[in-house]
């Protein structure tokens, strides 16, 4: 049994800084993460595992060394907050074995946004920067919830323009695909990879899902709203799911093609052998006649 040290929740009204700047930064780290093994047990509703970076009394990191904290995600994402790149890494190094299929540094997805605190401020974009008026963990998880749904998003695009790619001959010349089996094999694994995409963005991450700490904070609602404009999750989610459907029905239609033609050389197959037997049988009537 593992006994991680990194994965200490924090308290709920932990406020990580009263004024000033910091980064936050999202990192599709894996297909899945156990949470159930780094402390998720302790999470309240349905918010996002909070975990203090330091090890240490909460909010020492964020307001003096920058350790910062991680906002986790079951279906791989972890979003830092005043984190360092030296304790980011080191964080995931540490989680590695509970890590469901994780992608090597070169294939993380990633994405940062700098966040103001300004107690006078009122919340909103302000260029490349998130305007906060108190930095909540509430809020926190929050702007990590929109972070991590956008990381997620990415990384499916990615893998869906190499779909297109690969499904384009199928779709362009049917012709050349259609002898043997490889054709139809391949086809069946473009089928089963855009339900897999299609499942892991739907039932995963839930990206088109409003995040159940909304329940209990609907004053966030607004600061959800806009995040998720900012970082076009409806757009791009509308998108991806559109290509996936185009992506199944190309595949579906061309599989459906290359076995009717299947069926059809066997239907000509018979009407040969058919043919030949009464061809033999006219000859042999021939030479008996004779």
């Amino acid at each position: 049994m593992d006994h991680s040290p990194a994965a200490t929740p924090l308290p709920r009204s932990w406020p990580p800084v009263a004024s000033g700047r910091f980064q936050a930064q999202a990192v599709l780290v894996g297909t899945g993460i156990d949470l159930t093994a780094l402390g998720a047990t302790e999470r309240t509703g349905g918010a996002p595992l909070v975990v203090d970076l330091t090890g240490a009394a909460p909010g020492a990191a964020v307001a003096g060394s920058g350790a910062g904290v991680a906002v986790l995600f079951r279906y791989g994402a972890v979003v830092f907050f005043a984190a360092t790149p030296a304790a980011s890494a080191d964080y995931l190094a540490t989680i590695a074995p509970q890590l469901r299929q994780p992608f090597s540094p070169a294939d993380r997805e990633t994405e940062s946004l700098e966040l103001r605190v300004e107690p006078a401020a009122k919340e909103a974009i302000d260029g490349s920067a998130l305007l906060l008026a108190d930095a909540s963990l509430e809020k926190l998880q929050v702007v990590a919830d929109v972070m991590a749904k956008s990381v997620s998003l990415a990384h499916h695009e990615k893998n869906i323009e190499k779909q297109f790619e690969r499904i384009e001959p199928f779709a362009v010349n049917l012709d050349q695909w259609g002898r043997g089996g490889r054709a139809a094999r391949e086809l069946l694994q473009h089928l089963g990879s855009a339900l897999l995409a299609e499942h892991r963005v739907v039932a995963g991450a839930r990206v088109d899902d409003t995040p159940e700490l909304l329940w209990d904070h609907p004053e966030l609602e607004r600061l959800w709203a806009r995040l998720r404009d900012e970082f076009e999750i409806r757009e791009r989610f509308a998108a991806l799911h559109g290509k996936l459907a185009l992506i199944s029905r190309t595949a579906q239609t061309a599989l459906d093609l290359l076995q009717n033609r299947r069926a059809l050389r066997v239907e000509w197959a018979i009407v040969g052998l058919i043919v030949f037997e009464i061809v033999l049988t006219l000859v042999q009537w021939g030479l008996a006649a004779g």
